[in-house]
């Protein structure tokens, strides 16, 4: 019976395998209820315009590490976080929060070197009056600008000599694979600056809490529990967030 099987499944495989005609892939797709041709395109501009395309959407997929790396808004993140945690509160305010405030922040600030990239180089170059590489290096220009003020020459020099690169006769032959790391590293030491200076009036008040409780025998009660109600109320009178804001907007050059 076995063998029996196994002769009928060969012949039926068989007859699949050499009657069956041969398929080609047609160049005519349904999608949607519509006929969709492929075929060769006989125009070059095509070919350049779906370029375009996948240039622009590989500009948007980085547009957020852009936004963190050439902007405020790497600073003004890590000193809400700081406030946050100083705080001692985990949830309040939200990340969403924080996050969206920031973004908020890094826009008044990026608002006039956003106006002149799109004044002097979106603008041309929609028009057709000057091509992709010199749109790019319009826009480039006012965010070196940002960032060599903001930047450090200790950090700068540092990637300098890494980049062996000697010296340097103006800021223009730096390249900006070498200023942003630089301008990077220079954020987080002017945020963590910030966030030490935030620490210390919150620090002075979980010290006289604990040594209150100390004294008064309150082992067991977490000093963190009495310490935040003053905390916050100490934010709320110096009217922390219009400090807080105030001084980053201020911060940047």
């Amino acid at each position: 019976m076995m063998k029996n099987r196994r002769k009928i499944l060969l012949l039926i495989l068989f007859i699949l395998v050499f009657t069956t005609g041969v398929s080609y892939a047609e160049p005519q797709l349904s999608l949607f209820g519509k006929d969709v041709v492929l075929e060769d395109s006989k125009e070059p501009q095509n070919y350049v315009f779906s370029l375009q395309i996948l240039f622009i959407l590989t500009i948007l997929t980085l547009a957020p590490s852009i936004l963190i790396m050439m902007s405020s808004f790497t600073r003004i993140i890590i000193v809400l976080s700081f406030i946050r945690n100083a705080l001692g509160l985990q949830q309040t305010p939200p990340t969403q929060v924080i996050i969206g405030l920031a973004l908020f922040l890094t826009f008044f600030i990026m608002a006039p070197i956003g106006a002149e990239i799109n004044n002097e180089a979106i603008q041309p170059f929609l028009k057709e009056e000057i091509n992709q590489e010199v749109a790019l290096e319009r826009s480039m220009k006012p965010i070196r600008e940002f960032m060599f003020k903001q930047t450090r020459d200790k950090d700068l020099s540092l990637f300098l000599n890494m980049k062996k690169l000697g010296e340097v006769k103006s800021l223009d032959e730096i390249p900006s694979h070498v200023l942003i790391p630089a301008f990077i590293i220079s954020e987080l030491k002017t945020a963590f600056q910030i966030g030490f200076v935030i620490f210390i009036p919150f620090l002075v008040i979980d010290m006289v809490v604990a040594s209150t409780l100390m004294s008064m025998g309150m082992m067991m009660l977490p000093p963190v529990i009495i310490s935040l109600p003053f905390k916050i109320l100490l934010f709320v009178l110096v009217d922390g967030w219009n400090l807080i804001v105030k001084s980053l907007l201020l911060g940047f050059k």
